[in-house]
C-alpha cells in the first residue's frame, strides 16, 4: 500500500508540474503577445527542471551505492526514495546474513586453533589455505607467511611427499617432525572441490608408552622365567640322581631363594598395578612421620644384620596427609635398596629438611658406591638397572624406584635423585606444602612415655 501511494504522489507531483508549467509560459506568452510560443516555453522548462530534479535525485541513491553505502541511505521523495529505502533494507538483511556467517567462520576456526591436534587446509595445488598454531609448530610453518605456499616445498619429508602424493590416505603415515623431537602421524582427507584437510597428531607419549609396554612385558617374562629355569633343573636333578643330605639341602635352599624372588617379584607388580589403578590418597588423612619412618628403618636393620649403621633424624611433631601403606612402601624400597647395594661398613642416613615453600624433603642418603651421572634419568623406569648381574645377586626385582615414583605422584610429590660415584647417593621425597603439618602440642597429661631411640 505504501509502495502505491508513492507511486500515486509522484504521478501526481509529475501531472501537477507539467500542467502547471505551460499554464506558466502560456501566460507570459500572451503578455508577449505570442501565446503558442509561450506554451512550448513553459512546457520545456517544466521537462527540462523536472528532468533536472529527477536526476538530482538519482545522483544521491547512486552515491550512496558507489561511496560503500555507509551511513543511511538518502530518502529523497518519490520513486528515487522509495528505491534507496528497498535496496537499502536488501543490502542490510544481507550484510547480518554475511556478519552472521562470518562469527560462525570464526568461531568454527577458533574451535580449530584450540584443538590439540594439528589442522592444515590445503587447496587442489596443495598450496596452504590455513594452518592452526599446532599444526605450525609440528610442521615448523608460519601461519602469516607461509600461506599461499605448497606444503611439499615446506615439509620436505620423502615420506610425507609420497604419502600426499600417491592419493592412498586410508591409513595415516608416521613422520618426525622438525629436529627429530617428536613422532608425528599425519592423515590427509578429501573435501570440496580437490581440496584436502591434513590432520596431524603428536604421537611420541603413546609410541614411548607402547615401547615401555613391550619391554615389561618382555622383562617380567624374562625374571619369571630364570627362577622358573632354576627351579625345574633342581626338581629335575632331585628326581634323577642320588643325593645325599648335604646336597638336597643346598638345593632347597637354592629353590626357597627362587622362590622367594618370584613372589618379590609378583608382589612388587601387583603393587604398580594398585598404585597405578587406585584412587588417590586424600589429602585430609594426617599420619605421624617418626612412627613409619621407625617402622620402615627397623626392617632396613633387620635385612642389614648390624653391617651398616643407621642414622634417624626427622622430627617427631611433623605429619604428613598419606597412605600409611604407600608411605611405608617408598621409604621401606629406598632403605631396601641402600642395604643392598652399599658395602658392609657404611652409612644409611634418614634426615627431613624443611624447605621455604611450606613443603619438605624426607632424605634417604647412603655412603655407598654411587651411581654413574648417565643412568640418573632412568632409574625410576620398570626393570631399569645399572647393574643387571649385581642387581639380580641382591636380590632385586628393578621395580623398588618405579614404585617410589608412583607413590609420590599419587602424593603430588616428587622423586630426586643425587649421586656421585664412590660417595654415595640421595633419594628425596619431597611433599608439597599441602601435605606437611606440624602435629598439635599434646597436654601435659597426654604427652607420650618414654624417649625416642634413634
Amino acid at each position: 500500500m505504501l509502495a502505491i501511494a508513492s507511486q500515486l504522489s509522484r504521478l501526481f507531483a509529475l501531472w501537477a508540474w507539467l500542467l502547471c508549467a505551460p499554464m506558466l509560459g502560456l501566460m507570459i506568452g500572451r503578455l508577449v503577445q505570442a501565446p503558442l510560443w509561450g506554451l512550448g516555453l513553459g512546457a520545456w522548462i517544466g521537462v527540462t527542471a523536472w528532468g533536472l530534479i529527477d536526476n538530482a535525485r538519482a545522483t544521491r541513491v547512486l552515491w550512496w551505492l558507489r561511496e560503500g553505502r555507509s551511513g543511511d541511505a538518502p530518502r529523497p521523495p518519490g520513486f528515487w526514495g522509495e528505491l534507496s529505502y528497498r535496496m537499502e533494507r536488501v543490502l542490510r538483511q544481507q550484510e547480518r546474513l554475511v556478519e552472521v556467517e562470518r562469527r560462525r567462520l570464526t568461531q568454527f576456526l577458533a574451535g580449530i586453533e584450540a584443538s590439540p591436534n594439528g589442522v592444515v587446509l590445503l587447496d587442489a595445488t596443495d598450496q596452504v589455505h590455513w594452518c592452526n598454531p599446532v599444526a605450525a609448530a609440528q610442521f615448523g610453518l608460519d601461519p602469516g607467511r607461509d600461506v599461499g605456499q605448497p606444503i611439499t616445498n615446506l615439509v620436505r619429508m620423502p615420506e610425507f611427499v609420497a604419502y600426499l602424493k600417491s592419493g592412498r590416505w586410508d591409513e595415516p603415515v608416521l613422520i618426525s617432525a622438525p629436529g627429530g623431537a617428536s613422532s608425528i602421524s599425519v592423515l590427509v582427507r578429501a573435501y570440496g572441490e580437490g581440496q584436502r584437510l591434513l590432520l596431524s597428531q603428536d604421537v611420541t607419549e603413546r609410541l614411548r608408552t607402547d615401547t615401555m609396554r613391550r619391554d615389561f612385558v618382555a622383562n617380567v617374562s624374562h625374571e619369571i622365567r630364570t627362577p622358573l629355569t632354576v627351579l625345574s633343573g633342581f626338581l629335575e636333578t632331585m628326581r634323577s640322581l642320588p643325593l645325599n643330605e648335604a646336597e638336597q639341602a643346598r638345593m632347597i635352599s637354592l629353590m626357597e631363594q627362587q622362590t622367594g624372588r618370584m613372589q618379590a617379584l609378583v608382589s612388587d607388580l601387583l603393587t604398580l598395578a594398585q598404585l597405578e589403578g587406585g584412587p588417590r590418597p586424600p589429602a585430609d588423612r594426617w599420619i605421624d612421620l617418626w612412627p613409619a619412618v621407625r617402622r620402615a628403618v627397623d626392617e632396613a636393620q633387620g635385612l642389614s644384620a648390624q653391617r651398616h649403621r643407621f642414622l634417624v633424624e626427622v622430627p617427631e611433631a611433623l605429619r604428613i596427609a598419606a597412605e600409611e601403606s604407600e608411605l611405608h612402601s617408598a621409604v621401606a624400597n629406598l632403605l631396601t635398596n641402600a642395604v643392598r647395594y652399599m658395602p658392609a661398613g657404611g652409612e644409611i642416613a634418614v634426615r627431613w629438611s624443611s624447605r621455604s615453600s611450606g613443603g619438605g624433603a624426607l632424605a634417604v642418603t647412603d655412603t655407598g658406591i654411587g651411581i654413574p651421572r648417565e643412568h640418573l634419568p632412568r632409574l625410576t623406569e620398570r626393570f631399569y638397572r645399572v647393574d643387571g648381574s649385581r642387581s639380580r645377586e641382591s636380590g632385586g626385582t628393578g621395580l623398588g624406584l618405579a614404585i617410589v615414583k608412583h607413590v609420590m605422584q599419587r602424593h603430588d610429590g616428587t622423586l630426586e635423585i643425587d649421586s656421585t660415584p664412590g660417595q654415595g647417593s640421595t633419594f628425596r621425597l619431597v611433599w608439597p606444602a599441602s601435605r606437611v603439618q606440624a602435629r598439635p602440642a599434646a597436654a601435659p597429661d597426654e604427652a607420650p612415655l618414654g624417649g625416642t631411640d634413634r
